[in-house]
C-alpha cells in the first residue's frame, strides 16, 4: 500500500487543489491565505439553495443532488424531534479512485470547512469523517489539531480497509458500532443513520465543492465549467494520477495530458462504472451528462483507458474476481452470486461460446436486484457494459480460444501480500493456457503460450483460485509451495 500522495494535475486555475502550486500540503494558516475565512453560518435553507443553485451532486458515485439530501434529512429531523449528524466518507475503497484521499493528504481544511458549514447549517450534533487508511487518518487529526475547538465537535473513526466499508449504510454502522457491513432494508442514512439518527452523509470531494461554492457564491462557482453542470471535478486517471479540470473539457485532452490514449475503449466511473467505446471516447467530455449520454458515468471520478496492448476480456476477468472477493459475505447474491458469475465469465473467455454466454446473463439476472447494497447491481453492470463494448474480442474468445493478447493487469487493483509460491515444472508443461483462466491475476502467458515465468508468488486471497487451477492443470505440472 503506497503511503506518498498521489501525482497532481489540474487545468486551468486550480480550485479544490489552489494552493499546492508549490507545497505538497496546505496547512490551516495557508489554506486561509488561499480561500480566506468562510463566510458567515447559513440557514438550511439558504445551504440548499446554494447547492441547488450551483447543481451541487454527490461526488462519491451515486450522483444525488446534495441540495435533496440535505433537505431530506433536516424534514427527517422535524418529524423526529431529534438533532441529526454529519459524515464526511472519506474512505474510498475503490483501487482506482484516489481523488478524495488526495483532498485529504494534501488539503484537508476544505474537506473540513463544508462538513461544518453543512453541521451548522443543520444545527448536527458532530461530524464524524469515516477513513480507512493509516495516512488519511493521521492527515486529518493533523487538520483537527491545527484549529481550535471546533463546533460542533469533529471526530475522525477509522474503518476497515474494504470496499464494502464505504457504502453509505455501512459507514453509518461501522461509526456506531464498529460493524462495516451494508444494512438492507430500504432505510436510508437521511433517517437513520449514525446512532439511528438522521444523517447526511457525503463523500469529501461533495464537502469540498461545498466549501468553495460558500466563499464564492452561485455566481463566482459558475465561472467555470458548464451552464448545467458548473465548477471543477476531480477526476483519478488510470487509478495513478489525479485531476482537476472544469467540466466540459474532452475526456480525450485529460488523458493526452497524463500521456495516455484512448485505446480499446475508457471504463468511466470506475469498478461500478460502465465501457464507452473508443468512439464515444472520443466525442465525450467531462460531465454527467456527456458519458450518461455516450453510454458511460461519471460515478466518483475514476478515469481509466485500456491500451491495445492488453485483453480486455481477461481484464474484466480480473476485476470481477476482485469485486466476488469484496462481497460483505451477508446476503446470497452478493456472497454466492457474484463468485457464480465470474466463473460463468471465466467459462466464456476460455472459449465457451453461446452456451457460457447464456450462463453469465442468467448469473447476472440472478444478483440484480436482489441485495442488501448495490454491490452486486454495479458487478453485473460493470461485465454486461464490458461484453457489449468489447464484442469483438468476445467472438474472438469463444471461436479461436483467445484475442492472442496477454493480461498486463492495466487495471488496479490492491497490492496485497504473498501466501506462497505456484510452481511451473517445466518438464511436464504442455501450454493449456487453463491456469490463467483460473488465475489471471498471478500466471501470465508469454508470446509462446507457455506461462512467462517460472514461480509466482500468490497473494493470500487467491489462494483458493490457486488451488484450483493446479487441479485444472490437465498436464499435471503446477504445485503450489
Amino acid at each position: 500500500m503506497s503511503t506518498s500522495p498521489p501525482p497532481i494535475i489540474w487545468l486551468g486555475e486550480p480550485v479544490l487543489l489552489a494552493g499546492l502550486e508549490d507545497e505538497g500540503r496546505v496547512d490551516y494558516r495557508s489554506h486561509l491565505v488561499v480561500h480566506g475565512q468562510m463566510p458567515a453560518p447559513m440557514s438550511a435553507e439558504e445551504l440548499a439553495d446554494l447547492a441547488e443553485n450551483v447543481n451541487l451532486r454527490g461526488r462519491g458515485g451515486a450522483g444525488f443532488p446534495f441540495a435533496r439530501k440535505l433537505t431530506a434529512v433536516v424534514k427527517s429531523v422535524a418529524r423526529r424531534k431529534t438533532r441529526p449528524v454529519v459524515v464526511v466518507n472519506g474512505t474510498e475503497g475503490e483501487p482506482s479512485c484516489l481523488k478524495d484521499r488526495t483532498l485529504i493528504l494534501r488539503t484537508p481544511h476544505l474537506v473540513v470547512d463544508g462538513a461544518l458549514l453543512a453541521a451548522t447549517a443543520i444545527n448536527a450534533e458532530r461530524v464524524v469523517i469515516g477513513v480507512t487508511r493509516t495516512d488519511t487518518e493521521e492527515s486529518l487529526r493533523r487538520a483537527l489539531a491545527e484549529r481550535r475547538s471546533l463546533k460542533p465537535p469533529v471526530t475522525v473513526t477509522r474503518l476497515p480497509e474494504r470496499f464494502v466499508s464505504g457504502e453509505g449504510s455501512s459507514l453509518a454502522r461501522g461509526i456506531t458500532s464498529g460493524i462495516a457491513l451494508p444494512r438492507g432494508g430500504g432505510v436510508r442514512t437521511s433517517d437513520s443513520g449514525v446512532g439511528g439518527a438522521p444523517t447526511l452523509l457525503s463523500n469529501a470531494e461533495t464537502y469540498a465543492q461545498l466549501a468553495v461554492a460558500a466563499r464564492r457564491g452561485a455566481l463566482g462557482y459558475r465561472e467555470v465549467g458548464l451552464p448545467d453542470e458548473p465548477g471543477t471535478v476531480m477526476l483519478t486517471i488510470a487509478g495513478a494520477t489525479v485531476v482537476e479540470t472544469p467540466t466540459g473539457v474532452p475526456l480525450s485532452g485529460v488523458l493526452s495530458v497524463c500521456d495516455l490514449e484512448i485505446g480499446q475503449g475508457v471504463l468511466t466511473g470506475g469498478y461500478h462504472g460502465k465501457w464507452l467505446t473508443p468512439e464515444a471516447a472520443y466525442s465525450a467530455v467531462i460531465s454527467r451528462q456527456s458519458f450518461q449520454s455516450l453510454g458511460g458515468g461519471l460515478g466518483a471520478g475514476a478515469i481509466l483507458p485500456l491500451p491495445e496492448t492488453t485483453c480486455p476480456l481477461r481484464e474484466v476477468v480480473r476485476i470481477s474476481q476482485w469485486m466476488a472477493d469484496e462481497t460483505a459475505g451477508q446476503c446470497g447474491p452478493c456472497y454466492l452470486g457474484l463468485p457464480a458469475l465470474t466463473k460463468a465469465v471465466e467459462e466464456l473467455v476460455r472459449g465457451g461460446g453461446q452456451p457460457a454466454l447464456d450462463t453469465v446473463y442468467s448469473r447476472m439476472r440472478a444478483v440484480t436486484g436482489r441485495g442488501a447494497c448495490s454491490h452486486p447491481d454495479a458487478a453485473s453492470r460493470f461485465v454486461a457494459s464490458a461484453l457489449s463494448v468489447f464484442n469483438e474480442d468476445l467472438v474472438l474468445h469463444s471461436y479461436q480460444g483467445g484475442c492472442g493478447r496477454p493480461c498486463q493487469n492495466i487495471l488496479p487493483l490492491p497490492e496485497m501480500e504473498s501466501a506462497g509460491t505456484i510452481i511451473v515444472d517445466w518438464t511436464l508443461c504442455e501450454a493449456h493456457g487453463l491456469c490463467t483462466g483460473v488465475l489471471p491475476d498471478v500466471i501470465q502467458l508469454g508470446a509462446d503460450g507457455f506461462p512467462a515465468a517460472g514461480s509466482m508468488p500468490v497473494p493470500a486471497q487467491l489462494l483458493s483460485q490457486a488451488a484450483r487451477a493446479v487441479d485444472r492443470c490437465p498436464a499435471l505440472a503446477l504445485r503450489i509451495q
